[in-house]
């Protein structure tokens, strides 16, 4: 079968690894791709937000199956129109991904479902929206309503930061993103990420993961997309993964069609865990980044018998996948600067050695010239991910590999995993 894959960074390369590696694909097209994307497929310059020539690029390829990647893509209207073109499509409809796409929709959502989550209100007044704090105590949790590349959140320790943060967002930092702003209570716990595939009537969890957003160590510094990951959290015990499906997921899949929005792909339910108790801080509609990286190590399972069904609505008639025992850790690479002003165009030298079996590096932010140099070419340009017998074992193999790798441009955490290593 051929596959179009559309997206270009970590997220998309470690699909891209995985698809094809299934029995099933004859032809992996990447639109636009990676370097790193272009040694297991075909990479056409098309950007992930051009509707009209990605379904024509899928139809010059004969596309089986469409899989989406990012969520500016859903946003777009990809998934729509690929239905429309009779193109199967793995990724929600730009209705259904306003669960990511809109922060405000998606509270008003869980409340009109019951789902366990922060109290909140919306604002496209500044001057309400610095009223509404009274609601609540420091810290006070501000997020842009739209997308906003995972930056669009400010947890304020103080009554002035937070109202700084609205005049900001409401300024126009984040452009139509920011136009409403969404104030919630802080959620004290835990945070993890559980992730389920859906067809729209029957959910399938797949996976779960630990992030670390923060950009230094110890959890300092600015929130980014994501500086590392592992995979299984400890966190999330088989109590906190049965009450997320009941009391989330399933209501979730169940609330949106009932609502006439039908899921067709990702649900990735941000969960803040205390006391052995989940509330949903948030659903994105496409796969973590960089979560889908360990996610895709320890899968066993070939993935596109997983894909082609959620696009067909046959979920149900497939078995549970099944997952590797080992762990799995991700450490983000990034150019100096980020995530604020990210510097592109450095060397890397080394990324593409054999660090052996157990470790893979996914490229995300990467470009290469015509000679063949590699270079930096986005905020998080390189993903090494490894598998270990246990969590420690998977860390020190991914942190040898990175040492290894030549780029005074860039830098990394160093204590990817912390949680679950100190437990």
């Amino acid at each position: 079968m051929n596959i179009l894959l559309v997206g270009s960074g970590g997220r998309e390369h470690a699909l891209a690894w995985k698809i094809a590696a299934s029995p099933l694909v004859k032809r992996l097209v990447c639109a636009p791709g990676n370097p790193g994307m272009a040694k297991l497929g075909e990479c056409r310059p098309v950007k992930v937000t051009d509707v009209p020539a990605l379904v024509a690029l899928a139809k010059e390829i004969a596309a089986d199956l469409v899989v989406v990647g990012p969520e500016s893509a859903l946003e777009a209207g990809l998934a729509d129109a690929l239905k429309d073109a009779g193109i199967p499509c793995f990724g929600h409809s730009q209705s259904a991904a306003r669960i990511e796409t809109s922060k405000a929709f998606l509270k008003d959502f869980a409340v009109r479902h019951a789902l366990p989550t922060a109290r909140h209100g919306t604002f496209d007044d500044a001057a309400a929206a610095k009223a509404f704090l009274d609601q609540f105590t420091a810290p006070f949790v501000i997020k842009a309503d739209g997308l906003a590349a995972g930056k669009g959140v400010v947890i304020a320790e103080t009554r002035a930061d937070a109202a700084a943060a609205i005049d900001d967002m409401l300024g126009g930092r984040f452009g139509a993103a920011g136009a409403r702003v969404v104030i919630e209570e802080f959620m004290t716990g835990e945070e993890a990420s559980l992730f389920a595939l859906t067809d729209g009537k029957t959910a399938v969890t797949f996976g779960i993961a630990q992030d670390h957003k923060r950009a230094y160590d110890g959890d300092l510094g600015p929130n980014t997309g994501g500086m590392g990951t592992y995979s299984p959290a400890p966190v999330v015990t088989p109590q906190v993964t049965r009450k997320a499906e009941d009391w989330m997921i399933a209501q979730t899949v169940k609330g949106m069609a009932e609502e006439g929005s039908p899921l067709c792909g990702v649900l990735y339910a941000g969960l803040m865990i205390e006391d052995g108790s989940p509330r949903l801080v948030e659903y994105n509609a496409r796969f973590g980044d960089p979560e889908c990286q360990v996610l895709m190590l320890r899968l066993a399972s070939d993935i596109v018998p997983y894909l082609l069904a959620c696009a067909a609505g046959t979920l149900e008639s497939l078995p549970p996948p099944e997952w590797r025992g080992e762990a799995a850790i991700c450490v983000v690479l990034a150019a100096d600067g980020y995530p604020e002003s990210p510097l592109g165009g450095s060397i890397i030298k080394g990324a593409e050695a054999d660090f052996g079996e157990d470790v893979v590096v996914f490229h995300a932010g990467t470009a290469r010239d015509p000679d063949g140099t590699l270079r930096a070419n986005g905020g998080r340009v390189l993903n090494v991910c490894a598998l270990g017998a246990t969590l420690s074992e998977a860390r020190d193999r991914a942190y040898a590999a990175a040492g290894a790798i030549d780029w005074p441009g860039g830098f990394y955490r160093r204590d990817i995993g912390w949680r679950a290593l100190t437990r």
